[in-house]
C-alpha cells in the first residue's frame, strides 16, 4: 500500500489526479488543502468529494490537512510533518498560483518556496526510508521568450519570460535539480491544460478559455491582431492527470522531464483554432462582430478605450487581455517526443487536438450558459 501526500488537490490538474491515485488500489492520499479552520477545511474537502463522486470507502481514503503552500512546513504542525515524513512513500506537488500579473516576490512565494518545503519533506521521508518517487509539476513556461521547440531537458540558459509565473516557476525547477537531484524526481511539463478529452469536464478555467474568447472577437468589438502561423499547444487534462500518476508508480522516470504537451506537430494554429470558436459561438447564439485586423501593438493600446465602453465584467475580461497577448508574441514550440514514447509504450498514446477540441468547448459554453459546473 502506497501513502501519497499531494497538493493541488482543489485545482485544475490536482483534482484530476486523486480519482486516478484511489483506481483500482487500496492506497491512501493525504490532501492539503488551504482553508480558514478546520469547519471550512471540511466544507472544501466534501465540495471536492461531490465534484470527484467519491464512494464512503473511498473517502475514508482521503485525509485532508488544512495547510498553505506559502507557509514553513505549509503552516503544519511538528507532529504532523513528522507524521508525513515517517510514512510518506509518494509525494505528488501540484499546487501552484496561475497568476499572471503577481508581483516576483508573490510569485516566489507560490512556486519557489513550496518547492524547498517539497524537497525538505521528501529528504525527511528518505532519511525515514519511506520515499519511493517525488513528482513535481512545472509548466512549459520555464522557456520563457525563448524561440524555436523547448528541449526536454533542465534549461539554466532561460532569463527572459512573459511574466513573474514563468520566471518564478523556472527558478523553482532549478532548486529541483540543485538541491534535489539525489531524491527520486520526476518533473512534469504540463502546456496549457484544458477540460478531459471525452466530456470536456474541468473544474477551473484558465488561460485557454480567456484566450478562445478573445479569439471570439466579442470582447474587442471584432479589433484582432494578425494571427500568422503562431501556434497553441494544448493538452486535455485527464491525459496529464494519467500520465502524472502512471509516473508516480514507476523508478522508469526517475531523473526525467517529461513534457506533457501536443508537440509541435499537434500544436493548434491560431486562424483555424479562431474560426472553430466562432462556428461554436454563433451555434450558441451568441452575436459576434465582424473582425478587423491590426497590429498588436494598436490593439495593446486600444485596450483601456475598449474597457471604457463596456461593462464593469467585460472590462475585468480585458485587464487580463495583454498577459495573453503576450503569448501570440513568439512562434515556440515544445518537443515532445522522448515523453510522448514513453507515454505510449505505457498505454498513454497522446490524444490528439482535433479529437477532443469541441468537447472542451462545448463542456466551456454549456457552464457560461447554466453557471455552474455539470
Amino acid at each position: 500500500m502506497r501513502r501519497i501526500f499531494l497538493t493541488g488537490c482543489t485545482g485544475t490538474i490536482g483534482s484530476a489526479i486523486v480519482p486516478r491515485l484511489l483506481e483500482g488500489t487500496d492506497d491512501r492520499v493525504t490532501l492539503l488543502i488551504r482553508a480558514r479552520d478546520d469547519a471550512d477545511l471540511q466544507s472544501r474537502l466534501q465540495a471536492m468529494h461531490e465534484y470527484w463522486g467519491t464512494s464512503r470507502t473511498d473517502q475514508a481514503r482521503l485525509h485532508a490537512l488544512r495547510g498553505d503552500i506559502e507557509l514553513v512546513d505549509f503552516g503544519l504542525s511538528p507532529a504532523e510533518v513528522d507524521v508525513l515524513a515517517q510514512s510518506t512513500t509518494h509525494i505528488v506537488h501540484a499546487a501552484a498560483s496561475v497568476k499572471l500579473n503577481m508581483t516576483i516576490e508573490q510569485a516566489r512565494s507560490t512556486a519557489v518556496r513550496p518547492t524547498r518545503t517539497i524537497l525538505d519533506l521528501a529528504r525527511r521521508a528518505a532519511d525515514a526510508g519511506a520515499l519511493r518517487k517525488l513528482d513535481m509539476v512545472s509548466t512549459v513556461g520555464v522557456w520563457g521568450r525563448t524561440p524555436g521547440a523547448m528541449p526536454e531537458r533542465p534549461l539554466p540558459e532561460v532569463r527572459e519570460f512573459h511574466n513573474t509565473y514563468e520566471e518564478a516557476k523556472a527558478e523553482a525547477e532549478r532548486v529541483i535539480w540543485q538541491e534535489g537531484a539525489d531524491l527520486p524526481v520526476t518533473v512534469h511539463r504540463p502546456s496549457m491544460v484544458v477540460g478531459d478529452s471525452r466530456n470536456g469536464r474541468v473544474i477551473h478555467f484558465q488561460v485557454f478559455y480567456h484566450l478562445c474568447e478573445f479569439l471570439s472577437g466579442a470582447r474587442t468589438f471584432g479589433v484582432m491582431p494578425p494571427l500568422g502561423d503562431t501556434r497553441l499547444d494544448t493538452v486535455p487534462v485527464d491525459w496529464v492527470a494519467n500520465a502524472i500518476v502512471w509516473a508516480s508508480r514507476t523508478s522508469e522516470t526517475v531523473g526525467r522531464i517529461l513534457h506533457l504537451c501536443s508537440g509541435p506537430a499537434h500544436a493548434l494554429a491560431l486562424p483555424p483554432l479562431q474560426d472553430v470558436v466562432r462556428e461554436l459561438w454563433a451555434e450558441r447564439g451568441r452575436r459576434l462582430p465582424r473582425l478587423r485586423t491590426v497590429s498588436q501593438k494598436r490593439l495593446e493600446t486600444a485596450v483601456p478605450v475598449i474597457g471604457a465602453l463596456v461593462g464593469a465584467k467585460r472590462r475585468r475580461a480585458l485587464q487580463a487581455l495583454p498577459a495573453v497577448l503576450a503569448y501570440l508574441a513568439e512562434n515556440q514550440a515544445f518537443a515532445n517526443e522522448q515523453t510522448a514514447a514513453t507515454l505510449a509504450a505505457a498505454g498513454l498514446p497522446l490524444p490528439l487536438p482535433r479529437d477532443y477540441l469541441r468537447a472542451v468547448l462545448a463542456y466551456y459554453l454549456d457552464v457560461r450558459e447554466s453557471g455552474k459546473r455539470a
